[in-house]
């Protein structure tokens, strides 16, 4: 199987959301998206939540790519600061620093890579049904 993706670039000012909005039209595109509303919406909060980040730390637009390569929804974001995000652990009431753990948890892997450029920040989906062969 070859592999399927899309990429969009989201600006600094609304891009989050419209992120999000994207991302799962993109999504609507597999078969196994119906059965698995819960990995939907973990890539969809990833997403949201590696968005957000590029846009508050590294002051950036963003650039989002999804590939399907029949086993891993691979998510990627990359923008302009090579500053690696760090996993915090934020005290009680505040409101930021946890969007890397979020994706930690949420996502099977995630990669983080400095760029000539900026970062990318990766994180791969397996959904259960990807082995299956009308999965998409």
């Amino acid at each position: 199987m070859k592999a399927k993706g899309w990429a969009h670039s989201f600006p600094v000012s609304g891009g989050v959301h419209a992120g999000r909005r994207w991302t799962r039209r993109q999504l609507e595109s597999f078969p196994w998206t119906a059965d698995e509303p819960e990995t939907v919406d973990a890539v969809v909060l990833a997403v949201s939540e590696l968005l957000t980040n590029a846009h508050i730390h590294a002051h950036s637009d963003a650039h989002l790519i999804l590939t399907w390569d029949g086993d891993c929804l691979h998510v990627s974001v990359h923008d302009e600061d090579p500053t690696l995000p760090r996993q915090r652990s934020p005290r009680a009431g505040e409101t930021s620093g946890r969007g890397v753990g979020i994706v930690r948890m949420l996502a099977d892997t995630m990669e983080m890579r400095c760029q000539r450029h900026g970062k990318t920040v990766s994180a791969c989906f397996r959904p259960a049904r990807a082995g299956r062969p009308d999965a998409g």
